[in-house]
């Protein structure tokens, strides 16, 4: 499997925010998108998963599901967490489940991998910042996808969460999955960098 851009343009609000961009990741491979704060690599994230119309140029995967659209076989983990706070930690994976069409899975497990398990009854609306990031990240792990699209992933996580998160990272890679990430501190992970100019 292999995402690829080639020549990619991106405009928002009527200005260039890049153009000409190159890119490429293949079955287990990580890469970084790096660069100032306005260089465009939140957006970037979004053109890939077919959250912004892209400009110009091409964003392609190769070998991924055949009946599946690009969007279809990607995660994309942005910012602000994507949690229902009246919903319990358990009910938002179910939720997630029947939304994106996954697999049955056990959401104990799910959790304990994210280090939520003790949390598994609690309404979201509870959770600190930090335990509402592993329950998206326990997202990632309850309805498999090839394409992780991270923009600082390692938000709010302390240092354990950040450990683990590298772990799960790495696993996902080791099943031939690839992660495009944007991030201003290292992954944990080996990944090659993309670097985006732009203004600061």
């Amino acid at each position: 499997m292999r995402l690829t851009g080639s020549g990619v343009r991106c405009v928002r609000g009527g200005r260039e925010v890049f153009s000409g961009l190159d890119f490429e990741a293949a079955s287990g491979e990580a890469l970084a998108i790096t660069g100032p704060n306005g260089a465009g690599k939140t957006s970037l994230l979004r053109l890939i998963g077919g959250l912004l119309t892209i400009a110009g140029g091409s964003i392609s995967l190769e070998g991924g599901e055949s009946e599946l659209t690009l969007p279809e076989q990607i995660h994309y983990l942005g910012h602000r967490d994507a949690i229902k706070p009246a919903l319990s930690v358990s009910e938002n994976l179910w939720f997630w489940r029947d939304f994106l069409g996954g697999e049955a899975f056990d959401p104990a497990e799910i959790l304990k991998q994210a280090g939520l398990d003790h949390a598994a009854g609690l309404p979201a609306a509870y959770l600190s910042a930090g335990q509402r990031r592993r329950l998206s990240i326990a997202r990632l792990l309850a309805i498999r996808r090839p394409v992780w699209l991270l923009d600082e992933p390692t938000n709010a996580l302390d240092a354990a969460g950040q450990t683990l998160f590298a772990k799960l990272m790495g696993e996902h890679l080791s099943r031939g999955g690839l992660i495009i990430a944007a991030t201003h501190t290292p992954l944990g992970v080996t990944a090659r960098e993309l670097r985006i100019g732009g203004a600061s």
